[in-house]
């Protein structure tokens, strides 16, 4: 599983970040996208490598532009992960 993280300029409010979701899930084979204005972020959990200039593409096509993208190994931590030593 991958997370990417995107950092996008432009969203101002909630419904900036449901129209953010609603375009990466439409495009994209994703388990789950959440956004936040407040950070100026969106998070993607993928099972597959999304490529981070279609990424920039398909959202520049919405009026936000995304200045940085970042993917790295997800492992999802279940309940018992969190007394998991490391």
């Amino acid at each position: 599983m991958k997370k990417i993280t995107l950092k996008i300029d432009g969203m101002r409010c909630g419904m900036c970040e449901t129209h953010v979701c609603d375009f990466i899930r439409k495009n994209f084979n994703v388990k789950k996208v959440t956004a936040s204005h407040v950070k100026g972020e969106a998070t993607i959990i993928s099972e597959y490598h999304i490529d981070a200039e279609q990424l920039k593409s398909v959202i520049g096509s919405t009026g936000y532009r995304v200045s940085e993208v970042t993917e790295e190994e997800y492992v999802k931590k279940g309940l018992f992960g969190l007394f998991k030593k490391d």
